[in-house]
């Protein structure tokens, strides 16, 4: 007679272990696109750049008034392009802190990693060939009711100004556009909805942020098919290293352009090509 309250006890031969724990595996390939963290945490990411860049462009106009313009309008130093660019990477760094510690801190992976940041090798001046291809899209403003002057172009009035402006462009400002569009927001986007929806998807807010600095949406629609380009890229390569390159490569033959046909971005009423960021 067996005690009371002992469990029964079972032996399993060897072989019949993986049959059972093949049982709860789940079947099929794993997602194309599976990021640690998820569609609330990109929408957070999105409100916090916004907040942040409120409140650290008004910080910057306001200690440069107080320290740099003592004696100037408010409203005519917030108008200084150098004012903007510099709260802008100040905003840029407190988001890009933001972004690593939400995948290190909260979901402990490695940022660059989980970020899919993988280097192309060989293929690097490849991929900013490509990126000087896709400036053949902006012929489109060609045939579109494309404006003649632009809030955008108050970065080009002083040489100075556009040469820092260009500098942005090819650097921080398409590293951050693309850790967001094609590192955070892609993969949520692509593991929910597929692949063809997720780079429609991903392309229209990056056309859409781009509003305010054109008031067009004949330059909306160019930049977002520039959007579909990079998404595109990120997905068939994986890497969100290999779109920033292709970014690069757009925004530099731009400005590239820019500079030659304006001598030196000193004569901008000879610029014949619309400045894309």
């Amino acid at each position: 007679m067996e005690p009371q309250g002992q469990p029964e006890t079972t032996w399993v031969a060897p072989e019949a272990v993986p049959a059972a724990v093949a049982v709860t595996v789940p079947s099929g390939p794993p997602p194309v696109e599976d990021p640690v963290w998820n569609g609330w945490d990109v929408l957070l990411i999105a409100g916090l750049t916004l907040l942040t860049l409120v409140v650290v462009e008004f910080a910057t106009v306001i200690a440069a008034r107080l320290l740099i313009y003592p004696k100037a309008n408010l409203a005519d130093v917030a108008q200084k392009p150098v004012l903007a660019l510099i709260g802008e990477f100040l905003s840029y760094i407190a988001v890009a802190l933001y972004m690593i510690m939400l995948v290190e801190g909260k979901y402990h992976a490695r940022f660059w990693r989980a970020i899919r940041w993988n280097w192309r090798g060989k293929a690097t001046f490849g991929l900013l060939g490509l990126g000087v291809l896709t400036v053949s899209l902006d012929l489109l403003s060609r045939f579109l009711p494309m404006p003649k002057t632009t809030p955008f172009d108050q970065f080009f009035a002083h040489p100075s100004d556009a040469y820092l402006m260009a500098a942005f462009a090819v650097t921080f400002g398409p590293l951050m556009e693309e850790l967001f569009f094609r590192g955070f927001l892609y993969p949520v986007l692509a593991r929910r909805m597929g692949v063809a929806v997720a780079v429609l998807l991903t392309a229209l807010p990056f056309g859409l942020i781009h509003y305010l600095q054109y008031k067009s949406w004949a330059a909306v629609l160019v930049i977002t098919l520039v959007g579909v380009v990079l998404t595109v890229v990120r997905a068939v390569t994986k890497s969100v290293a290999a779109s920033f390159l292709v970014h690069v490569g757009y925004n530099a033959t731009l400005m590239a352009l820019a500079a030659v046909a304006t001598d030196g971005f000193r004569h901008m009423e000879k610029a014949t090509i619309a400045l894309q960021r």
